[in-house]
């Protein structure tokens, strides 16, 4: 059994230990076989060496983070435990994506968040496709801010069809922008996370980052631009080619969607999977598929979108079970 006791020097207890010395516990929590004490400015750990070590390692990373930050969040600490207590600047190369508002480190948590970032570092055109919660619209706004930041784009422009979910535009308050905005709010709120509000406000003003629907960007060329196009799956045929031919010079273009959740009326073909077929086979365009195993909402998202799932399957097969009983007839 080996001890080591680390000495928090002009470091505010509760924003580094968390309330309750709810980030110590975290610590204690994914190493049972220490002991973590937090007492007045001191931690003391005991256990094997070699547990030891990590532990001091992630304790050491999440100093520099406060001393970078000035806060660490329950957050923040399963990151480094992730991690293992090793610096971002040595973690696998394009992991981070870009840091946030308050600390908040934006970076792929599943194999195929990792695999959509990789392709639009590879692709100036990517489809990022899978259901809701997976993180493929926050992965592609976090991309495109890093892209800003590193001065790669001029500008942002994100946009998405305004297409009602069982709502209708004309029965909300306000003027048209003011109806267009519900539509546009999970793109406001990734924006909040990753850019200050003063920022952000001046970005907007000055069209560094412009959010519209989609019917603004006809006749337009987005150039020196980091494009996204989101809920895709609500385009039609007609808008998608549109927006897909507005690419202009030393542009990336990412188009997300969910197949399963397509708002159009019935009948209508969505424009997501028409262009899916139509591109397939044209050279420099990714195409990612995220699934329910990168569900990164509440644990129930994932049951709910596998019940759903199962329930389409069980239609198809009874679907199928009747028209092969008719053909027999």
């Amino acid at each position: 059994m080996v001890e080591k006791i680390i000495t928090l020097e002009n470091i505010p207890l509760l924003e580094f230990l968390g309330t309750e010395n709810e980030n110590i516990r975290q610590i204690a929590a994914a190493f049972p076989q220490s002991k973590i004490v937090s007492r007045g400015n001191e931690i003391r750990i005991q256990g094997r060496a070699p547990e030891i070590l990590r532990i001091n390692d992630i304790l050491n990373m999440l100093l520099q983070h406060f001393n970078r930050f000035g806060q660490v969040t329950p957050d923040n600490v399963k990151e480094y435990i992730e991690m293992g207590g090793v610096p971002f600047e040595a973690s696998p190369k394009n992991d981070v994506i870009v840091f946030g508002n308050k600390g908040l480190v934006i970076k792929p948590k599943s194999a195929n968040q990792r695999k959509l970032v990789e392709a639009s570092y590879q692709n100036d055109l990517v489809f990022a496709l899978g259901p809701a919660g997976t993180g493929k619209t926050y992965i592609a706004v976090a991309l495109a801010v890093r892209a800003l930041k590193n001065r790669e784009v001029k500008r942002i422009i994100i946009t998405r069809p305004a297409v009602e979910a069982g709502e209708n535009l004309g029965f909300l308050p306000g003027d048209l922008q003011e109806k267009l905005d519900p539509y546009l709010r999970p793109i406001y709120d990734a924006l909040s996370d990753m850019v200050p509000a003063e920022k952000l406000k001046f970005y907007q003003e000055t069209r560094v980052i412009e959010i519209a629907p989609l019917a603004y960007m006809r006749g337009r060329t987005l150039h020196d631009a980091f494009v996204l196009l989101d809920e895709a799956q609500n385009t039609t045929s007609e808008q998608i080619k549109m927006f897909l031919t507005r690419m202009g010079p030393n542009s990336k273009v990412i188009v997300t969607g969910d197949q399963s959740q397509v708002d159009l009326p019935t009948r209508q073909k969505s424009g997501l999977s028409v262009a899916l077929g139509v591109l397939k086979d044209v050279n420099g365009i990714g195409v990612v598929n995220l699934s329910g195993k990168d569900v990164i909402r509440h644990r129930l998202v994932k049951s709910i979108i596998e019940a759903y799932d199962r329930d389409d399957q069980e239609k198809e097969r009874r679907k199928n079970e009747y028209r092969n009983n008719q053909n027999k007839n």
